[in-house]
């Protein structure tokens, strides 16, 4: 007779139940607005989540012009990127980025929050991000959700 009444149940790439999440950024604030969605990638807020398995949703962000950057962040936050030849590092302001394209901020504060590895790649590759309240998505039958609902 087995003693056990209980077993853990590891999630696996076939038993994933992935869904499309749509979430409005408007009046949001950056930081608090990435980490809920990193946790939404990761699967952090199911209870069959697994740590090395892709157990997240499919995340769509709209209106990520209309975000909010506390404190000085608009004008002292430096991105850098690097284009590969000898003294090819760029740095634009937070301001600057915003202005020509306000969904890459978004993603790089969300790609910021995720594991540093295969992984954590292939969780980036399910977030969608865009500026204005119109999205591609449709097909997939998102569903809204409001983020102060998750800690």
């Amino acid at each position: 007779m087995d003693t056990l009444s209980y077993k853990t149940i590891s999630a696996k790439a076939t038993t994933v139940d992935k869904q499309w999440l749509l979430v409005n950024a408007e009046g949001e604030t950056l930081g608090r607005l990435a980490s809920k969605v990193a946790k939404l990638l990761r699967g952090k807020h199911k209870p069959n989540f697994t740590p090395h398995v892709d157990c997240g949703d499919n995340v769509l962000i709209i209106n990520a012009e209309k975000i909010v950057l506390k404190g000085k962040k608009a004008t002292d936050k430096v991105y850098i990127r690097h284009t590969g030849y000898p003294g090819g590092q760029k740095t634009t302001t937070s301001q600057a980025l915003f202005q020509q394209q306000p969904e890459r901020i978004l993603e790089n504060a969300v790609k910021g929050m995720l594991p540093k590895n295969r992984l954590g790649s292939e969780l980036f590759r399910n977030l969608r991000v865009y500026a204005g309240d119109q999205h591609q998505q449709e097909a997939q039958k998102p569903v809204e959700i409001n983020l102060n609902e998750f800690n």
